[in-house]
């Protein structure tokens, strides 16, 4: 008899502990395995861990954007899995009802969610600076003085006119956190890449190097947004320096100005005074206008071989142009194209 009572103790007190252990079992499992995240009415969210934060910047951060269900569950967690020593910076993609484990252990090893950079249109590196700046932890002053400092000059055999010219537009892809030196380096990684042997065969046949090409293209980037014709106007600037013609460009004049109001250019703007000037200075600008997109550095490469020195925007406003080989062809066009102006009421 006192056989069977030990033996029913011993069972329940084995009993008792299994569900003792069962129920912290539990209790470990929901706090580190059950889901905690919640995104609200988006499914997933960015979260940013800026350079130099600590542990409790990033609990705060995750407080006030109330990313988290149970905030003392994650605090247990990351503790036991030493996130508060492991701090990485960068731009982590959140999902709804992440556990506590994987938005710790995501962060703990500093697993980003990498950002694809594109940008195009862009005109003056201020407007670039603003552009990218949005998508990276440095803000447009940082690059700007980055791109603008001697030691970029001198790194990359350019000078501040021509520094422009390493930045294609394209797409890229980037950590968040990149610094601003980094980023100009892989953007120089990727000139390279894209100035491969057959465009330096054909820039050389020109006479022409990488920068020179770059300059001509952001001047037919700026004429035309028309890829089909983009050749034919590479070639009209091609021939007016092979005659040692000034390029007389309306948009190196509007670029110089800085006034992308002007929509005439007339003889008060063809006079003004700066170095961009092609109706007052022989040869190309000394550097981009624009950031030509790969269609327009091509065109350039691949210029169509004709006898037109001239063009003007055809009078329809179709964005295409008329093109000649004779001051009085093209004297004709440009009235045709004036009285149309004149008639919209477009005086400047």
């Amino acid at each position: 008899m006192k056989a069977s009572r030990y033996i029913k103790l011993s069972l329940l007190i084995i009993l008792i502990a299994l569900l003792v252990m069962g129920v912290a079992y539990y209790d470990v499992y929901r706090r580190v395995y059950s889901a905690n995240v919640t995104t609200g009415m988006e499914k997933k969210v960015y979260f940013f861990v800026k350079t130099g934060w600590t542990y409790d910047s990033v609990l705060t951060s995750l407080k006030n954007q109330k990313l988290l269900k149970n905030v003392s569950s994650f605090e247990w967690t990351a503790k036991r899995k030493k996130f508060p020593e492991s701090i990485k910076p960068g731009r982590y993609l959140i999902k709804n009802r992440m556990s506590n484990n994987e938005l710790v252990n995501m962060l703990r090893v500093g697993r980003q969610s990498i950002v694809k950079l594109t940008f195009n249109n862009i005109r003056t590196t201020e407007q670039f600076a603003g552009k990218i700046a949005s998508e990276f932890e440095f803000d447009s002053v940082t690059i700007l003085n980055q791109i603008f400092d001697t030691s970029t000059y001198r790194k990359y055999d350019m000078n501040k006119n021509t520094v422009p010219s390493l930045f294609i537009p394209n797409t890229y892809e980037f950590y968040w956190n990149t610094s601003a030196e980094k980023f100009i380096s892989k953007m120089h990684d990727e000139y390279e890449k894209f100035w491969d042997e057959k465009r330096l065969s054909k820039a050389a046949k020109l006479k022409m190097t990488r920068e020179e090409v770059i300059s001509l293209a952001s001047i037919v980037d700026e004429e035309t947004k028309k890829n089909d014709e983009k050749k034919r106007i590479a070639g009209v600037y091609i021939n007016r320096l092979n005659k040692n013609m000034r390029l007389q460009a309306d948009p190196t004049v509007i670029f110089a100005m800085g006034d992308y109001s002007i929509h005439r250019v007339l003889k008060r703007h063809q006079n003004y005074d700066s170095p961009y000037n092609t109706y007052k200075n022989d040869g190309l600008p000394p550097g981009p206008i624009c950031y030509p997109s790969i269609s327009s550095i091509d065109a350039v490469l691949n210029y169509e071989k004709h006898e037109y020195i001239y063009f003007c925007a055809k009078p329809d406003f179709s964005g295409y142009h008329n093109f000649a080989s004779t001051l009085e062809q093209h004297t004709k066009f440009a009235r045709a194209y004036q009285r149309e102006l004149n008639k919209r009421r477009i005086y400047r």
